[in-house]
């Protein structure tokens, strides 16, 4: 199966059709029939390791402040309790917990998939973010999933490589600013070329205010660490309110079929 990084921006992009959300909606297109779908949202950024493990995930609305019609968004996929053992047992000695109630499908995921598969029938399974983790950690864990690629299982990172929520200027509707550029340029550098050195991007002179926290930049470092020497390529790129990057890359995926219908 292919692997993707999807920058999802706002909640909002569930709902609106934009060139953001039509490169997520050909992706799904393009895409073999996953068996099943593992996400690495940013908005599951907790105090341990864990995948979700109920037969039927409820929708989250993690955000505030949005119309009615956002809250009222149903992503219904099933969940699969099968796949949760496997990404527990393809990890080890990693301990992966299995949430059977506290999480779900949150807008970090269905934001994206009500684009890239409307018809929710295909299982989604979560995978949280150990916010006591180093980097490293983090790649590793990526590079740890890489098999269940091969058992039909379409891996997803979604958060966004450039992320100040303290900057945005939505007076800069479409356009990036200069330091956000540097960086999301330094970043698709690496990952077109050799994504297993996204680290190097630590040292970059914009990353404090690129990554002012880690949540969003995190589920780069999964899809990174399955490509480990494999270059992505492009599917989108992009900036909202100023400090907002909506790059979006993908691994394994023929970039011709992108255009078919």
């Amino acid at each position: 199966m292919p692997v993707a990084f999807v920058g999802h921006g706002s909640p909002t992009n569930a709902l609106d059709r934009n060139r953001y959300t039509e490169s997520w909606e050909a992706f799904g297109r393009a895409v073999p029939t996953p068996r099943a779908i593992l996400v690495i949202s940013a908005h599951w950024y907790t105090n341990a390791t864990a995948v979700t493990a109920m037969p039927r995930p409820r929708t989250i609305h993690d955000f505030f402040g949005f119309s009615q019609e956002l809250f009222d968004v149903e992503y219904p996929a099933p969940g699969s309790p099968e796949l949760a053992e496997q990404v527990a047992d393809v990890v080890k000695p990693t301990w992966v917990g299995q949430d059977i109630d506290s999480w779900g499908i949150d807008h970090g995921t269905w934001s994206v998939l009500r684009h890239a598969f409307p018809d929710a029938s295909i299982p989604v399974v979560q995978l949280s973010l150990n916010s006591f983790k180093d980097y490293d950690h983090h790649l590793e864990l990526g590079r740890k999933l890489a098999p269940l690629r091969d058992q039909g299982v379409l891996i997803i990172g979604s958060g966004n490589i450039v992320h100040n929520l303290r900057t945005i200027d939505f007076r800069s509707a479409d356009t990036g600013f200069d330091w956000a550029r540097r960086f999301d340029d330094a970043a698709a550098e690496i990952l077109t070329r050799s994504p297993g050195d996204v680290l190097d991007l630590q040292a970059h002179p914009d990353f404090a205010r690129s990554v002012p926290t880690p949540d969003h930049f995190l589920p780069l470092l999964y899809v990174a660490g399955i490509a480990d020497a494999e270059p992505l390529d492009l599917l989108v790129d992009g900036y909202t309110a100023g400090s907002i990057s909506m790059a979006a890359y993908t691994l394994g995926l023929d970039p011709e079929l992108l255009t078919a219908r």
